[in-house]
């Protein structure tokens, strides 16, 4: 399939084929580097980076790919750019799409990238925004495949907050590929309604469901692969932390959850992950709230059931994937 100079927005913006083509791809890609086979397919190239959140598996995912496939990387931080600030969107993409063959952003609003790309003349990579993480759900799926052999049928649930960026992707990429998703959690806690909508209609012609619950026990019974997030994302303020705790402490991931689902059933998380306190943040919440874990136990995040590091190293296949497919 021809992807050459096109951006990597969203997942709505590709088709069935198109998604099992790019996962194909991550595969042979991944097979080359374990086998030590170079691969420097855009060799010459450059790329930017720009990153108004920070990340350490976006980051690491997008330089290591960059280099193995021959580029030049361009690190800019919030600090590094102007974007938004001092120029504007448009004529930063503009600016930068004269010196780079491709920019990947990292940051707030899908507005953005979608103004990047419009601007820039060169492909644009979504590396996260408020509404969409397409990386991530490419990397995701490249697991599933791996670990299961397919993804059509899987059954998926999704436990926790799926208002945001990785709630939206998981049910679009879902309903793109087939599998059963189910969201699990509080009403108040549910995707957007049009995006549903226009989901539940993706999934019908692939296959999939698309479906809502608040009982985890009824969610997760007979699920193949469980997933969570943490439940205050980056950018919101400290203050949500009490309410979602008190809201989503049900919907935790833990042993019995895990049992009810079976023990073929895998654990999957984008990470960073609160399931200890060995983090400062994790301290500080431990302090406030009482609590050791969030999202996820600790024992279900370091048991055999949990492929969150497969999952993470995953990041980099896939988009070296995406950025290999839409720069030759």
């Amino acid at each position: 399939m021809d992807f050459k100079g096109k951006s990597f927005l969203k997942l709505l913006d590709f088709s069935k084929a198109e998604i099992e083509c790019l996962i194909d791809l991550a595969s042979e890609l991944k097979y080359k580097k374990k086998s030590g086979v170079p691969h420097r397919l855009c060799e010459g190239k450059n790329i930017a980076l720009i990153f108004e959140k920070t990340s350490t598996r976006t980051r690491c995912s997008f330089e290591v790919a960059g280099y193995d496939l021959g580029m030049g990387v361009t690190y800019l931080d919030p600090q590094g750019s102007q974007i938004g600030k001092k120029e504007s969107i448009a004529d930063t993409a503009r600016v930068l799409g004269r010196m780079y063959d491709g920019i990947e952003y990292r940051g707030f609003g899908q507005e953005i990238v979608e103004e990047l790309s419009k601007y820039a003349g060169v492909p644009v990579w979504n590396g996260l925004t408020n509404e969409f993480h397409p990386t991530q759900i490419l990397a995701d799926f490249l697991t599933i495949k791996e670990h299961f052999g397919k993804l059509e049928g899987i059954n998926f649930v999704y436990m926790g907050d799926a208002r945001y960026n990785m709630g939206n992707s998981y049910m679009v990429g879902c309903a793109k590929m087939g599998l059963n998703f189910t969201v699990c959690a509080p009403e108040k806690y549910f995707p957007d309604k049009a995006l549903i909508e226009e989901c539940q209609a993706i999934a019908k012609q692939n296959g999939g469901t698309i479906t809502f619950e608040t009982d985890p026990m009824i969610a997760t019974k007979n699920a193949q692969v469980i997933a969570t997030d943490v439940w205050v994302s980056m950018g919101e303020p400290d203050s949500i932390w009490e309410e979602r705790i008190k809201d989503l402490m049900p919907y935790q991931v833990n042993k019995k959850i895990m049992d009810n689902a079976g023990e073929k059933a895998v654990f999957m998380h984008c990470l960073p992950s609160f399931h200890d306190l060995n983090t400062t943040l994790g301290k500080q919440i431990g302090e406030k709230f009482g609590i050791t874990e969030m999202e996820v136990t600790n024992e279900v995040f370091e048991s055999s059931q949990s492929i969150v590091f497969q999952e993470a190293e995953n990041r980099m296949h896939t988009i070296k994937a995406v950025m290999a497919a839409t720069l030759v």
